[in-house]
């Protein structure tokens, strides 16, 4: 359009140099070329102008597509928490519960550790004429253990209980039907002085098992203690007390042991019960 006008005006210029001054020429002429300028200014700035445009048209794009997945994002994020929150309610519960299965572990084993001691108190005032070399009596690791020397108990060599000793058996036999919820573990034990023989005891574990079997026998028979709450095993020399260097000290590690203890399977049942929550 500005072209063609720019024609028509050129056209009447050279038609009117015939018939203008050549003052009113040079000021036509002059204004011909300022158009010519302004025409080439305008062009730039129109491209400038198409260049921002298409700039601002691609960066809204981004920002668009920048929105979208900061919008997807968030979406996400308020799905998570409500997902978390119901995670951490959860958690609590768990926690709770766990909490409440510790304390109930706890009393339980304040109630064994009571009983376990008014029972020692029950076993010493019991064997309280018997010498303390011969008879022990402690309450170790949530059991009572009463440790027999074999001096006592036995002839050397052999697992047949004296006489002598039943008086002391019977005593703790007593205390053991008294607490008849209670297990009753009978180990025996021996020093490390090989025993050779073609009869029983063979060796160090035949004399352990049978001393053991013995003193259990004597309690079920006896003096009643019900046999379905009795274990008896021997540990041979493999569970010394003290050195065998000594006299003394293998005169220690021959001993028998009755452990009286709460029973394992109820134990076991405690331990097995799931902490339930809340």
């Amino acid at each position: 359009m500005r072209t063609g006008t720019l024609l028509v005006i050129a056209i009447m210029a050279l038609t009117l140099t015939s018939c203008v001054s050549k003052k009113q020429f040079d000021a036509l002429n002059l204004n011909y070329n300022q158009c010519i300028t302004n025409i080439g200014e305008r062009q730039r700035e129109i491209q400038d102008l198409k260049t921002t445009n298409a700039g601002l048209t691609s960066e809204n794009n981004l920002l668009r597509s920048q929105n979208d997945a900061l919008k997807t994002s968030l979406d996400a994020c308020l799905a998570n928490t409500g997902q978390g929150s119901k995670n951490i309610t959860e958690l609590i519960g768990e926690i709770n519960a766990s909490n409440k299965y510790i304390k109930q572990l706890i009393s339980t084993n304040a109630k064994n550790d009571s009983l376990n001691l008014a029972l020692s108190n029950k076993l010493k005032r019991s064997l309280d004429n018997i010498a303390d070399k011969d008879v022990q009596v402690k309450v170790l690791k949530g059991v009572v253990m009463i440790s027999l020397s074999d001096q006592m108990l036995y002839k050397t060599g052999d697992y047949n209980v004296l006489p002598a000793a039943q008086e002391v058996l019977g005593k703790v036999a007593q205390v053991i039907n008294d607490y008849d919820t209670y297990s009753v573990l009978i180990e025996g034990n021996t020093d490390n002085v090989p025993l050779n023989s073609a009869n029983l005891p063979k060796d160090n574990w035949d004399l352990s098992a049978l001393r053991a079997t013995s003193m259990a026998k004597i309690l079920q028979t006896k003096f009643g203690v019900n046999p379905a709450r009795i274990t008896a095993g021997g540990r041979s020399e493999y569970n010394p007390k003290t050195t065998n260097a000594s006299v003394s000290g293998r005169a220690e590690n021959r001993r028998t042991e009755i452990i009286i203890m709460p029973k394992l399977d109820e134990f076991m049942k405690l331990m097995d019960i799931a902490p339930v929550k809340n």
